[in-house]
């Protein structure tokens, strides 16, 4: 059978993807989910058969005059269209059988197909209009939950709108400088713009200092929803990060080392599930950062590992936010001091959260200790690390953001599934929300005992893949690093819970100080404003009165200031023009 080249490279998948929002709204619920999924489904296939084609189809054409191109296929935008189709799929399968509303479904799907418009432009003019579409789709997604979840929202949009504005202004000073667009035509983003894509692209990577919003918005909405949120934004990001600079930098690889610490170290704080597992998404995107910032010391390995650590982060993080949500939808609980004993009624849920935790924390035999290796594997290429203050820096940060995640997870399980008796019976997951779990974990599995399946996916799959490159994931050096990792964990969470819970309560994050200055500067921005308006109305107003008293009657006015003289008409007809003059040149000024 041949496959229909033409027609897969006509149809861009966002397109079906937004008629499958509306479809959800307008069928019935399990006919509308069941068109969500074959829309996202036809995501995955696309991009597994435009990969087996090859590459290079594309709709390019010119809008507003300029040269778009609405549909690249490169290595990729095509590796984010795997993974990017199959979580939306396991998503789909997994909001159903949440009872998620049509509206939660309706509001995902648009973030998906902006997602997919995103991760497909071929041009900066059309990634910047989907990356704002993006943002506005994700704040519908959590203000759809209501409650707490609208004030989260509203800082949500306020952070990914500042991002947006500064993203605008970088592609605008690339095409000042570069003349045009296109992607082809250039080599990531014009140096004149760096630091505005940076600060940009960094708001939705999660930078420390800029990451508060991750935090506190995807604990926030529907559970279904934080399952879309978890994945599609922060890695998107990463993915468009890695086009602006695909030559890498330090900077940007040490700045993904400190997230991978800072991000651990936060998670091992919290004991609100999702707020946990949202700290360890700034985490993880460190690794994929350090991997992209690695690129010019150690070449095309180190970016394989930031993408294969991208691409598996979809898969695991998507099945913990599962796992949790599964959790808190069964209990209604949403502190994991008050949960425990579960995995004897809840076994499934339990299984998968094992295989997500082994992911994230790169447990051998799961697609996490590939990627996670890669990248650690780079880092030790261009350092000596023999002590923790030389310039091996990087590698130990890497290694410390390991250890904390071990512990991070250590500590959900431990909390959720074990801590004391068990005092809430829930029902395990639903067969829907099984379903999304299994296909999820599934995958996790199967690119950690399959890597090379992983690899060639990847873009620069020969280079890996040939003798040029030592790639061996399960090599003895591996072995025994993983095994040092999780026993430091193990033993670093157990001696440590009694103080972590001490600094839990002492420790706050930047949003603390962040989200209530915010707040009042804005209502003192806005007070200020109003209150200088109505002060240079009240002066407006009595010069007015007052210019108009003189010219009627300055004899009167004079008399009444205690000047007893004789003015003449000539001296009034000066007052009053004089009087006139200085009140339209007050006013001029107060106007400019």
């Amino acid at each position: 059978m041949t496959v229909p080249t033409d027609l897969l490279t006509s149809i861009p998948p966002y397109v079906l993807i937004a008629f499958a929002a509306l479809a959800v709204l307008a069928l019935p619920r399990r006919a509308g989910h069941a068109v969500a999924a074959l829309a996202t489904a036809f995501t995955f296939v696309q991009a597994v058969l435009l990969g087996d084609g090859g590459t290079g189809a594309h709709l390019a054409t010119t809008f507003l005059g300029f040269d778009v191109v609405f549909f690249n296929v490169d290595q990729f935008s095509l590796l984010m269209g795997v993974v990017v189709g199959f979580l939306a799929t396991a998503a789909v399968l997994y909001a159903y059988g949440s009872d998620a509303p049509t509206w939660v479904t309706a509001f995902a799907l648009t973030y998906v197909a902006t997602t997919v418009g995103t991760i497909y432009a071929g041009d900066w003019l059309t990634l910047i209009f989907f990356w704002e579409l993006m943002a506005v789709t994700s704040t519908l997604l959590v203000w759809q939950h209501g409650g707490k979840a609208v004030r989260a929202g509203y800082r949500y949009a306020l952070f990914h709108g500042t991002g947006g504005t500064i993203l605008l202004a970088a592609v605008v000073v690339h095409f000042a400088n570069a003349g045009t667009f296109l992607f082809s035509a250039t080599t990531g983003i014009h140096p004149a713009a760096t630091v505005l894509a940076a600060v940009g692209i960094g708001i939705n990577c999660g930078f420390i200092f800029l990451h508060s919003w991750l935090p506190d918005t995807y604990p926030r909405p529907h559970v279904a929803a934080s399952v879309f949120l978890s994945v599609f934004t922060t890695k998107t990001a990463a993915y468009v990060m890695y086009r602006a600079f695909p030559e890498g930098g330090m900077w940007l690889a040490y700045l993904g080392g400190f997230m991978a610490v800072y991000g651990a170290f936060f998670a091992l704080l919290q004991y609100d599930p999702r707020r946990l597992l949202s700290y360890h998404i700034q985490a993880q995107l460190g690794y994929m950062l350090a991997g992209f910032g690695l690129a010019t010391a150690v070449g095309e390995f180190a970016v394989v590992g930031g993408f294969a650590h991208l691409f598996n982060n979809v898969l695991y993080k998507s099945l913990l936010f599962m796992a949790v949500g599964v959790v808190v939808y069964r209990t209604g609980v949403e502190d994991i001091r008050e949960m425990g004993g579960l995995w004897r009624v809840m076994p499934v849920t339990f299984v998968v959260y094992l295989v997500g935790a082994a992911s994230i924390t790169a447990v051998p035999g799961f697609n996490g200790f590939i990627s996670k290796g890669m990248v650690l594997d780079s880092a030790h290429e261009v350092h000596n690390y023999v002590l923790l203050l030389d310039s091996g820096l990087l590698w130990w940060l890497l290694v410390l953001g390991g250890v904390g995640t071990f512990m991070s997870f250590i500590k959900l399980g431990y909390y959720v599934f074990f801590h004391g008796s068990a005092t809430l019976t829930p029902d395990d997951a639903t067969p829907f929300q099984t379903g999304g779990m299994v296909l999820a974990a599934g995958a996790c599995v199967f690119f950690g005992v399959f890597y090379t399946q992983l690899i060639e996916l990847m873009p620069f799959t020969d280079l890996i893949l040939s003798d040029e490159v030592y790639f061996k994931p399960y090599s003895q050096s591996h072995l025994v690093e993983s095994g040092a990792l999780l026993v430091a964990g193990f033993v670093g969470f157990f001696s440590l819970k009694r103080p972590l819970a001490w600094l839990a309560h002492r420790m706050p994050d930047v949003d603390a100080v962040l989200f209530p200055g915010a707040f009042y500067l804005g209502r003192g921005s806005v007070w200020g404003v109003t209150e200088l308006w109505a002060a240079v109305d009240r002066a407006t107003m009595a010069l007015a009165g007052a210019t108009m008293r003189t010219a009627s009657d300055p004899r009167e006015t004079l008399s009444r200031a205690g000047i007893d003289v004789e003015i003449r008409a000539g001296i009034g007809r000066s007052v009053l023009f004089l009087t006139l003059a200085a009140g339209i040149a007050l006013f001029a000024f107060l106007l400019v």
